[in-house]
């Protein structure tokens, strides 16, 4: 009877540990990123009792005790949120942070703001780490640093180098018809931001044969490079378009493609500029086709953008936080860091739903997310906890019995003691 309180005493003491980790998973059922623990229980060090000689050894159970309690690092489920900074990891991987007593900590938990020098941070107020883009370009070779992110600003305007447009010009238009006729608008950029309106005008002049001539308004032009009065257009280039029977552009052909569209003298001061026009795709299909419809105008592109204001922020794909403008670009200006971790079990728990490595820790491995082991980012969404409510109330009702078994034990052994004690009377 020597050792029925103590091993009492320890199952009261494991049970109770084991309804502190499941309370600490119910009170993190809506954290994000949390990885629900559980618990493992082992017996203590049995006892051997003397024994007469050709008799086996008796051993009596000394108790129990946690043997350790387990991060589960499963996957949780990704919930939209519509957040610009929020982020979740689908797969392996940790998120990088700094803090100001720790180079690197890791974490599963998304949910990041920026504060007002353009930092991104956690919630707890630690630094998340990736590559920043210099000089306009995104780089992710060397060593993660901070996240810096624009918080003001203007989007140099891009002048337009390349255009294309896809129409379709009418075979059976008459030489010298309104339908033989045609024009197509093209807006272009100049290096300045400002828009202009160039127009294409297609005249047939014989079968499978057309002139084009690309025109400015005359006004967008110093009168120098205008047209004299009264033209309101200045023709910038001209040319023939041949098609063959089947309707296809013969020439120019694809060596000759694209067309030289060169512009000086603008108006505002904007610099000169030479814009291609590309008659043939990167296929080697024209976007001019010469067929027995309509002549109609079915699309164009240009590559030209106007400045713009900085709008808003978000990441988007694989964990690129993208700057967006009010001219409609959208930029990458910073890029996510990952690490992926062999054994994350190992890890150390360091509170704020963070982990450090240990001694027993695998090197973590720090790179860009889809790469190697690590998983992907979703911009605007967050990993839900792990933890399974059902489970973790199955778990405290076993824990509680286990712990009221115990006490049942201690209070009869008790009893049995006063027993023992009224025997002497």
């Amino acid at each position: 009877m020597s050792t029925t309180f103590s091993n009492a005493l320890s199952g009261l003491n494991a049970n109770a540990l084991a309804i502190d980790v499941v309370s600490g998973n119910l009170a993190n059922l809506n954290t994000y990123g949390y990885k629900n623990t559980s618990v493992s229980f082992q017996d203590l060090v049995n006892q051997s009792l003397g024994s007469n000689a050709g008799q086996s050894t008796t051993s009596m159970v000394g108790g129990s005790t946690v043997a350790q309690t387990t991060r589960s690092f499963s996957q949780g489920s990704i919930q939209s949120t519509g957040q610009p900074f929020d982020a979740a990891i689908q797969g392996n991987g940790f998120f990088v942070l700094r803090t100001p007593s720790s180079p690197q900590v890791f974490t599963r938990a998304g949910n990041f703001k920026v504060d007002a020098t353009g930092r991104l941070l956690t919630q707890e107020g630690q630094f998340v780490q990736g590559w920043n883009s210099k000089a306009g370009a995104l780089t992710t070779t060397g060593n993660v640093s901070d996240v810096v992110l624009p918080i003001t600003g203007l989007r140099q305007p891009t002048p337009t180098a390349n255009y294309s447009v896809t129409a379709n010009l009418d075979a059976g238009a008459a030489v010298g018809s309104p339908g033989a006729t045609f024009s197509s608008p093209m807006p272009i950029v100049d290096s300045q931001g400002n828009n202009h309106m160039l127009t294409i005008s297609y005249n047939k002049t014989a079968a499978g044969s057309w002139t084009y001539s690309v025109t400015i308004p005359s006004t967008d032009l110093v009168p120098a490079a205008a047209a004299p009065p009264p033209a309101t257009t200045t023709t910038l280039a001209s040319g023939t378009l041949t098609f063959d029977g089947s309707g296809h552009l013969s020439a120019p052909l694809p060596a000759a493609s694209p067309i030289a569209i060169p512009i000086k003298g603008f108006g505002n001061a904007s610099a000169d500029q030479t814009i291609n026009w590309n008659l043939y795709d990167s296929t080697g299909t024209a976007s001019l086709t010469q067929y027995n419809q309509a002549s109609a105008n079915l699309g164009s592109t240009q590559d030209g953008t106007p400045s713009g204001q900085l709008t808003n922020m978000s990441i988007g794909t694989n964990g690129q936080i993208l700057a967006h403008y009010s001219n409609g670009d959208a930029v990458p200006v910073a890029q996510l860091a990952i690490a992926s971790v062999l054994n994350p079990d190992s890890m150390q728990d360091l509170g704020d739903n963070t982990f450090g490595v240990t001694s027993a820790t695998s090197l973590p491995a720090i790179g860009t997310p889809g790469t190697g082991s690590r998983g992907q980012i979703t911009g605007g969404a967050l990993e839900a906890s792990t933890v399974d409510i059902a489970k973790e109330f199955t778990n405290l009702l076993t824990y509680e019995r286990g712990y009221q078994a115990n006490s049942k034990v201690v209070t009869t052994e008790d009893d049995i003691m006063q027993e023992t004690v009224g025997l002497k009377r």
